[in-house]
C-alpha cells in the first residue's frame, strides 16, 4: 500500500465525514425546529418514543446527535429522562439506515438499473441539482435541501475514495492477519469502542468497515465484535455533551451507554456459547457491506425488543449511578448571577422592603425558566432561535403581569402588590441578560435568513420589554409616594386613569400576540391605538391643569398625574415599537418609518380603526368644574392625530 493510497483514505475519510456533516445540518435545516418540537411533545408512551426515535435519527444521520439532543432537551426540563429511554432506542435502529445506503456500495451487476443504484451512477446527479439549489435557490428551505444533496454526494464520493485506496489491502498477508485477530470478540469490541470514540459517529465507523470489507478478505468473525463495540463507541459523544449539565441530562447520557454496553453483553454471552457448540456457518464467510447492514440492524431491533420492556429498570440505575446533587448554573446564566447594570435593580438594592432573599427568589426563578436555553441546542441553531423566542414571549408577559399589577394600586394601595412588581422587574432583567447572552452566541452559528431575522428582532426588542417592566416599577413607586404621603386622587381624575389604563392594556395585550404569533395582521391595529393613548394623555393633562386652576387638585398631585401619565404613554410606545418591529420582520424589505408615515398619512384602515378605538376610550364627562375653552392649550374632545391631519 503506498503514501497514495494512504493520502486518498484519508482524503476519503475526510469528504466522508464532511459530507456526513453537511448531508446532517441540511436536513436539520429543512425540518426547522420539528424534530425538536416532535421529541418534546410525542413520547407521551415507550412505543411512540421508540418510533419517534427510529424516524427522527436518519433525518439527522446520527443516533449521537439524537442523544446529544435529547441531553439538552432533559437539561432543560422539556422532557423527562424516562421519556427519553424509549427514544434512545429508536435512535439505535434509526441510524443503521446509514448503513444500508453506505451498502449500495457494494453492488456487483451488469444491469443497467442495477447499475443506477451505485453512489458512483447517482452521486453525481446530486451534486448538481444539490449546487444548483444552493447557488441559485431563492429559499432557505431550497437552500437547505441543496446543501443536503452536496452533503450526499460528498458522503459517498468519500465512501468510493476509501474502497478503491483499500484495494492493495486484499495482497496483504499481515492485513489478513490483523483482522483475524480481531476474532476475538473482547478486542474486536474495544477496537470498534475506541475507533468510534475518536471519530464520535457510529456511521462513519461503520462505512470505513463497510470499506475495508469491499477488499473481500474480511470475515463476518472480525466484522460482528467491532460492530457491537461501535454501538458503544458512539456513546462518547453524548457523554461529552452531558459535561456541565443537571443530573438528569447526565442520567440520559449514561442510559445510551448502559443501553448499548447490556445489549452487547447479552448478544456476546448468547451467540458466542451457541457458536461454541455449534458453530454458526456465516461466522467464517466473507464480510459484505449489505451483510453488516443485516447485522447491524438485526442486533439493534433484537436488543431494543429485549430491553424495551425494562426502562424502569435502566432509568433507576442511571439514578443510582448518578445520585441528586445540586444542578450547575449554565453558563449563558452565569452573568445574570451578579449583574446589577439595570437601573431599576440598581435602586431597589436599597430599598429594606425589597429583600436579599425576595431577590435570590426571583433569580432562581429566572433561571429554572432560562433552563430551555441550553448551549447544546446551538448546534440546531433554528431550535435554538425558537427557544429563545419562546422565553421572549414569556419575558414580555412578565413585564405585561407587572404592569396590570402596578395598576392595581390605582383602586387600592397594597405593599404586597409593589414586591410583587419589584419582583417581576427583577425577572425581567435576568431575563433580559440571560437571553441576550444567549442570542449572541446563536448568532455566531451558521443561519439561515429567517432565523437570522428572528434573532436580531428579539435582540432589538429586549430593551422595549424591559422598559415596559421598569415603567410599572415607576407606577408603583408613584402609587407608593401617594400612599406615605397620604394623597388622594378624584374620584374625576380616578375614572380618566381607568379609562387610559384599559386602552394600554389593551394595546400591551396585542402586543403580545403580534409577538407570540408573529401576528401581522393584529399588527397592523397597534399603531392606532397607540395614538388614541397619546390623545388620552393630553386630554388628561388638560383636564387636570383645569382643576389645578380651579383650586380642586395640587401642584404635588399633578406631578404625581404626569408621571403616571408619562409611563402609560411610554408603555403604549413600546408596544408600537413592538408591531413595527414584527411587521418589519415579517416584510424584511419595509423600512419602520416610511410604514409608520404612510399608515398615518394615507392609510383609510388606519383612520377607521384611530376612530374604533377612540369612541371605546372615551374619557368620562367632566362634572367637577366647567369648561373654559379660552385658556386651555388642550379642548376637551378634541383629538389631534397624525400631526393634525385627523381631527375632530
Amino acid at each position: 500500500m503506498s503514501i497514495f493510497n494512504v493520502l486518498t483514505l484519508l482524503g476519503g475519510l475526510a469528504f466522508f465525514l464532511y459530507g456526513g456533516t453537511e448531508l446532517s445540518d441540511g436536513l436539520i435545516s429543512v425540518s426547522g425546529n420539528k424534530l425538536e418540537r416532535m421529541l418534546a411533545k410525542l413520547t407521551s408512551n415507550r412505543f411512540k418514543g421508540l418510533l419517534l426515535g427510529t424516524g427522527v435519527t436518519p433525518v439527522i444521520q446520527s443516533s449521537s446527535a439524537t442523544t446529544v439532543m435529547l441531553v439538552g432537551l432533559v437539561n432543560a426540563g422539556i422532557m423527562t429522562l424516562r421519556q427519553t429511554i424509549p427514544v434512545i432506542m429508536g435512535a439505535n435502529i434509526g441510524t443503521t439506515v446509514t448503513a444500508w445506503i453506505l451498502s449500495l456500495a457494494g453492488i456487483t451487476s451488469e444491469n443497467v438499473f442495477v447499475q443506477l443504484l451505485k453512489p458512483t451512477s447517482f452521486a453525481p446527479m446530486f451534486a448538481v441539482v444539490g449546487i444548483i439549489l444552493h447557488t441559485a435557490g431563492k429559499s432557505d428551505r431550497n437552500k437547505s435541501i441543496g446543501r443536503s444533496m452536496i452533503g450526499f454526494a460528498l458522503l459517498m464520493h468519500g465512501m468510493e475514495l476509501m474502497s478503491s485506496s483499500m484495494q492493495p489491502l486484499a495482497d496483504m498477508p499481515s492485513f489478513s492477519k490483523l483482522f483475524t485477530a480481531f476474532s476475538n470478540p473482547i478486542l474486536g469490541v474495544l477496537v470498534g469502542a475506541v475507533l468510534t470514540g475518536i471519530i464520535q459517529s457510529s456511521s462513519a465507523s461503520v462505512g470505513i468497515l463497510q470499506a475495508l470489507t469491499l477488499t473481500g478478505i474480511i470475515k463476518f468473525s472480525s466484522v460482528i465484535p467491532i460492530i457491537l463495540g461501535q454501538n458503544i463507541g458512539t456513546c462518547v459523544t453524548a457523554l461529552l455533551a452531558s459535561i456541565g449539565t443537571d443530573r438528569n441530562a447526565r442520567r440520559c447520557a449514561l442510559v445510551h451507554v448502559y443501553f448499548n454496553v447490556i445489549g452487547t453483553i447479552l448478544f456476546m454471552s448468547v451467540f458466542y456459547t451457541i457458536d461454541a457448540f455449534y458453530p454458526v456457518p456465516f461466522m467464517q464467510a466473507r464480510a459484505t457491506p449489505y451483510g453488516i447492514a443485516i447485522f447491524h440492524t438485526t442486533f439493534n431491533v433484537l436488543t431494543t425488543t429485549i430491553l424495551i420492556p425494562f426502562t424502569k429498570q435502566l432509568e433507576r440505575l442511571a439514578i443510582l449511578s448518578i445520585p441528586d446533587s445540586k444542578a450547575p448554573l449554565p453558563s449563558h446564566l452565569a452573568r445574570t448571577a451578579s449583574s446589577s447594570i439595570h437601573t431599576g435593580l440598581t435602586q431597589r438594592r436599597y430599598d429594606p422592603l425589597y429583600t436579599e432573599e425576595m431577590k435570590q427568589a426571583s433569580l432562581e426563578a429566572a433561571r429554572n425558566d432560562l433552563r430551555i436555553l441550553d448551549d447544546r441546542f446551538l448546534n440546531q441553531p433554528t431550535f435554538a432561535v425558537s427557544q429563545s423566542w419562546q422565553v421572549a414571549v414569556q419575558m414580555l408577559s412578565l413585564s405585561q403581569q407587572a404592569f396590570t399589577r402596578s395598576m392595581e394600586l390605582l383602586e387600592k394601595y397594597d405593599e404586597s402588590v409593589v414586591t410583587e412588581v419589584f419582583r417581576l422587574e427583577d425577572m425581567v432583567d435576568h431575563y433580559e441578560d440571560g437571553l441576550g447572552s444567549y442570542l449572541v452566541k446563536v448568532s455566531a452559528r451558521r443561519l439561515n435568513r429567517a432565523d437570522s431575522r428572528a434573532a436580531s428582532t428579539i435582540l432589538h426588542l429586549l430593551s422595549d420589554f424591559e422598559r415596559i417592566s421598569d415603567h410599572a416599577v415607576n407606577i408603583a413607586q408613584s402609587f407608593r409616594e401617594m400612599h406615605e404621603k397620604d394623597l388622594r386622587f378624584s374620584g374625576e381624575a380616578v375614572r380618566e386613569l381607568e379609562t387610559y389604563t384599559a386602552a394600554v392594556n389593551d394595546i400591551l395585550a396585542r402586543a403580545l400576540a403580534v409577538f407570540r404569533d408573529k401576528n401581522v395582521t393584529l399588527a397592523a391595529t397597534i399603531e392606532p391605538l397607540e395614538e388614541v393613548t397619546d390623545n388620552l394623555t393630553n386630554e388628561i393633562k388638560g383636564r387636570h391643569i383645569r382643576r389645578l386652576r380651579a383650586g380642586l387638585c395640587t401642584i404635588e398631585l399633578g406631578f404625581i398625574l404626569t408621571d403616571l401619565c408619562t409611563s402609560l404613554e411610554r408603555v403604549a410606545d413600546h408596544c408600537s415599537n413592538i408591531a413595527a418591529t414584527i411587521i418589519e420582520m415579517e416584510h424584511s424589505a419595509l423600512d419602520t418609518h416610511m410604514y409608520l408615515h404612510r399608515i398615518k398619512h394615507d392609510d383609510p384602515e388606519f383612520r377607521r380603526l384611530f376612530l374604533e378605538f377612540q369612541a371605546r376610550y372615551v374619557l368620562p364627562i367632566q362634572r367637577d368644574l366647567p369648561v373654559n375653552e379660552e385658556d386651555l392649550s388642550v379642548e376637551v374632545g378634541t383629538t389631534v392625530v397624525a400631526e393634525n391631519v385627523v381631527t375632530e
